[in-house]
């Protein structure tokens, strides 16, 4: 008895985490392609294969799951967009590639963020992230303070990519080429002004 009670225990604690990750995950995949109020706990019990009294379990309100899925989310892009410390190249082509993944839906975040307060905290959590990922990525180039951090935000931001690529229509290749270029000048044009010849 006393190897398979911690066994017994060890498997439900595995099973209840798995759920809650099931249902986290179900809200996160909704709202790719959803409006945030339009998605309801039947919905997420739905995508989950749980019900709504199991999701309540676990998060206590609608509330405390889309908090819970917020953390998630911002962890999980955290994690997608590494680049390494310095390299311009592969912070371009990683923020492109995250933006082909999720550039659209973050668009929907965004052009809810007025109507809902918790998707305003999530755009605001995100706004945080992406600076954070340009004061980590381009640290070599400017202190956190510097102005051309901001340039910096501007220049990967998700505006920037559906600019080029969703309004003007280029390519994968093209978007990345030109948000290169947008980069590179602003760190050529810092190196000009400091140049003292």
């Amino acid at each position: 008895m006393k190897t398979t009670r911690p066994y017994t225990m060890g498997a439900r604690a595995e099973a209840v985490a798995e759920t809650r990750r099931r249902i986290i995950e179900a809200l996160f995949e909704l709202g790719r392609e959803r409006m945030f109020p339009d998605i309801s706990l039947d919905d997420v019990a739905a995508a989950a294969d749980v019900s709504v009294q199991t999701i309540l379990r676990h998060f206590k309100s609608r509330a405390g799951l889309a908090e819970a899925t917020m953390d998630h989310a911002i962890a999980r892009v955290t994690e997608e967009r590494r680049a390494p410390v310095g390299d311009v190249d592969a912070a371009v082509a990683v923020i492109v590639e995250h933006y082909e993944d999720r550039g659209r839906t973050a668009l929907l975040m965004l052009a809810q963020e007025s109507t809902d307060p918790q998707l305003a905290e999530l755009v605001r959590r995100g706004r945080a992230m992406h600076r954070h990922w340009v004061t980590d990525v381009f640290a070599p180039f400017a202190g956190p303070r510097d102005p051309l951090i901001d340039l910096l935000v501007v220049a990967t931001d998700v505006y920037t990519w559906k600019l080029l690529r969703i309004d003007r229509r280029y390519s994968e290749t093209r978007t990345r080429q030109l948000m290169r270029q947008l980069v590179t000048s602003l760190l050529a044009g810092v190196r000009n002004e400091g140049d003292p010849s």
